[in-house]
């Protein structure tokens, strides 16, 4: 992936997910936000079929595949914009590219058995996320001797396990895993130090659109009013590395970026 900033659209095709959870559940609105979406700028697009919000519950391959390949396949129909699958499920991710995904999103970093051995025989692209323990435990006291290292030590060790593993280099994508398995303390050191893991030499992808971490500072309970926070703490985000913006927000991101690169020093 080249260095210019990417904007990956979030397309959750979950009833539960923290801010779009139920918008999207039917194929004609996801279709419907997908267009949207590629008329706003975005750069790939992000399904998933599974929240993976605090204590969200796991679903069964059988139903992440039934929300998410039909729409795949439909975006596909119409766009060959990259798609990005949000599992960590080898059968999802064999799925998901077989109809079309060219990146898989993955929050266990290749930990689930088989994962990194699926994912080096489809030769994809493949984003790493840092997250201590599960979603249904990561927020239950979240302990660290030094964030910043650990999450770099972590990464580290899954990028070299994956190319270990046949998993080229110059696929693979990072993510410090903001709000999985981390205090507000946490959130905001790691949003500090982002540029200390450009040392990893990978593009780094942030994820903190309406995120709690955003609310927590604004004091805003509800995820849908954390737009313009969301958007200047993404356009922070690339001023410190961020190679990929995950947002909610397109085409706000889109044109935040624009103005970024034409007015930043």
């Amino acid at each position: 992936m080249s260095n210019k900033p990417k904007i990956m659209g979030v397309l959750n095709i979950t009833p539960d997910s923290f801010s779009d959870g139920g918008l999207y559940h039917s194929k004609i609105s996801a279709i419907d936000k997908a267009k949207l979406m590629l008329d706003n700028g975005v750069d790939i697009i992000d399904i998933g079929g599974e929240s993976s919000r605090p204590n969200a519950k796991e679903v069964s391959i059988d139903e992440e595949l039934s929300r998410v390949i039909p729409v795949i396949k439909s975006i596909r129909k119409f766009s060959d914009i990259p798609i990005s699958i949000d599992t960590y499920k080898p059968k999802v991710m064999i799925e998901a590219v077989n109809n079309g995904a060219t990146m898989i999103n993955d929050i266990y970093a290749g930990q689930k058995k088989n994962a990194i051995e699926t994912i080096a025989k489809l030769k994809v692209d493949v984003c790493l996320m840092h997250m201590q323990k599960q979603p249904q435990t990561m927020q239950i006291s979240p302990k660290y001797n030094n964030v910043v290292k650990d999450v770099f030590n972590f990464l580290k060790e899954r990028t070299e396990t994956c190319i270990k593993n046949g998993i080229n280099a110059e696929k693979i994508t990072i993510d410090v895993g903001f709000g999985f398995g981390k205090t507000q303390q946490h959130n905001e050191e790691l949003f500090k130090n982002l540029k200390y893991f450009k040392q990893l030499k990978y593009p780094i992808l942030v994820g903190i659109s309406k995120k709690s971490m955003i609310g927590n500072i604004i004091k805003q309970t509800n995820p849908q009013k954390r737009k313009t926070a969301s958007l200047i703490a993404n356009i922070l985000a690339v001023k410190n590395g961020a190679t990929i913006i995950r947002t909610h927000d397109v085409q706000e991101t889109y044109e935040g970026i624009k103005i970024l690169e034409a007015l930043d020093g």
